[in-house]
């Protein structure tokens, strides 16, 4: 994989003893809790340069659509935000996922799944990050588990006396995008793979936020390990691999089919979120060995939070690669003229809302002043149930626009944590039944829907919004002038929230005509 640099986080606690004429590195487990910790505050707040710089040769593509380019501004002016150490890059800080190679002449008391909990822990509990994970009480019962835990950790064993590392902070909505497409030998040929492509690709959305990295793996001694490797190639640990197979089953990269993966990527008109042709940013094709009788494949991305860090544990001390900390080096290709564009008055009555976004139509981007309420999986869930039960739904839910988030944590001297959208189909299911009660008529959140919304938009009068997936800290700093917990706050971050915004940027992604952004 590319070269990485690294800076020492420590020297201490490690140390280097003899026996049988074998060196051994010996690793005190704080060494360990502390470089996570470490790590997950430097990949919530700083990203790769190359991945930076990738992001900003989309905005001087003068193919680009000037909703692409507006997206990577809007992306790289966030990173800079971010890079300030307050407001991570995205309110959905994640799970965070270790993968770990454990040096056969490494010794540490063997407690490192433990260590490397804690120091997620402290990451989690010592920074503005947001806890995601939740766990079941029952088989339909969940609560949050106020600490971020637990993390997927996978440690395996290697050669040598040293201790490598590959965190990730991994979001829902990437994540969500991972297939596992259980094929056979009919699948490989060009004509039908191809057309899978085409298919799963065309079929991604931009609900994940764009621009991706994209991962396809073909193959696999099973599906498990077929996925293992479509995680670890998303975060460029596989980069290295041969060109070409030899036919003794080693793992290669197609570069042919990387670049047809990117064209149709180009073709879908996804675009980096608001239609366009950088739907990716580029893409990892990997063949592995299969059964004869099976033939796995996945497909899957990450986002533009493209958050991944790696570390490691030597003799001379405790590392972690150098994230670019000073994203601001990109600000001249931030700057545009700011257009005059439209604003929408949100402290008018519904109706009157309604009003001013149908003289625009789908595709305009607005700019939205005044109140909102934030709602999102199980705060939809709990009033759906009430109204099912005869209860009336809440006034908040009929009078104000509702914007599908959940905040991360808020840092002193903020209205509000970092605070991009979610994923607006997980709140599909709804919309009709809202609408017909008079609720939930303007909604903004992240990402296509399905056709039913479509048609609800349409049959009341009601419109969907979509704003800039993976911007979260420059919502929280620019657009978020206040924050109040009005219901439900036994559900933490999915508390129902009061906002009140400015020029908070929308595109109408479905109007009221049925007229549509995306094809």
């Amino acid at each position: 994989m590319k070269e990485r640099q690294f800076r020492k986080i420590s020297d201490t606690g490690v140390s280097v003893k003899q026996l049988d004429s074998q060196s051994f590195l010996a690793i005190d487990p704080e060494v360990i809790e502390n470089l996570a910790n470490e790590a997950f505050h430097d990949v919530s707040f700083f990203l790769r340069p190359d991945h930076l710089d990738e992001l900003a040769g989309v905005v001087e593509d003068s193919a680009a659509s000037e909703n692409e380019r507006f997206v990577c501004r809007s992306l790289l002016r966030n990173a800079i935000i971010s890079a300030e150490g307050k407001l991570p890059l995205c309110q959905d800080t994640g799970t965070a996922t270790i993968f770990a190679w454990r040096g056969e002449r490494v010794i540490t008391g063997g407690t490192d799944e433990k260590s490397l909990e804690r120091g997620v822990e402290n990451a989690w509990q010592n920074n503005c990050l947001r806890y995601s994970q939740v766990a079941a009480t029952d088989m339909f019962s969940e609560s949050n588990t106020g600490n971020n835990l637990p993390a997927q950790i996978d440690i395996s064993f290697a050669p040598g006396n040293e201790y490598h590392f590959l965190f990730m902070a991994k979001g829902g909505g990437s994540a969500n995008k991972t297939l596992l497409h259980q094929g056979t030998r009919a699948l490989l040929n060009e004509e039908a793979f191809a057309a899978f492509l085409e298919e799963k690709i065309n079929g991604l959305g931009v609900a994940a936020c764009p621009p991706y990295t994209l991962v396809v793996v073909v193959g696999g001694t099973s599906p498990e390990q077929n996925l293992k490797t479509m995680k670890l190639a998303s975060a460029g640990f596989l980069d290295d691999l041969p060109h070409h197979g030899d036919g003794t089953g080693k793992a290669f990269r197609d570069h042919n089919w990387e670049k047809r993966a990117c064209e149709i990527a180009a073709a879908s008109g996804w675009g980096a979120q608001f239609g366009g042709s950088h739907l990716v940013l580029d893409a990892r094709v990997i063949r592995l060995p299969r059964h004869a009788g099976s033939c796995p494949v996945s497909v899957g991305v990450s986002c533009s939070a493209h958050r991944n860090i790696l570390g490691k544990i030597t003799a001379e001390g405790a590392f972690l690669e150098v994230l670019d900390r000073n994203p601001s080096r990109l600000l001249a290709k931030c700057l545009v003229e700011n257009e005059k564009l439209p604003e929408i008055d949100l402290d008018r009555p519904m109706n009157e809302i309604q009003s001013q976004l149908a003289r625009h139509k789908a595709g305009d981007m607005v700019l939205l002043n005044g109140t909102m309420i934030v709602a999102r999986d199980m705060a939809h869930a709990r009033i759906y149930a009430m109204a099912r039960e005869g209860k009336p739904i809440p006034d908040y839910f009929k009078k104000h626009p509702v914007y599908y988030a959940g905040p991360a944590k808020t840092p002193p001297g903020y209205a509000i944590g970092s605070f991009g959208p979610t994923t607006a189909q997980r709140m599909d299911i709804y919309a009709d039944f809202f609408m017909s009660q008079g609720a939930s008529l303007v909604m903004l959140a992240k990402g296509n829907r399905a056709e039913s919304v479509v048609e609800a938009c349409q049959k009341h009068n009601a419109f969907y919004l979509g704003t800039i997936g993976g911007a979260a800290a420059l919502i929280a700093k620019e657009n978020v002038l206040s924050c109040e917990v009005i219901d439900f706050p036994e559900f933490g971050m999915e508390a129902v929230h009061r906002i009140r915004v400015r020029n908070f940027p929308a595109f109408i992604v479905y109007d009221n005509q049925g007229r549509r952004l995306y094809k």
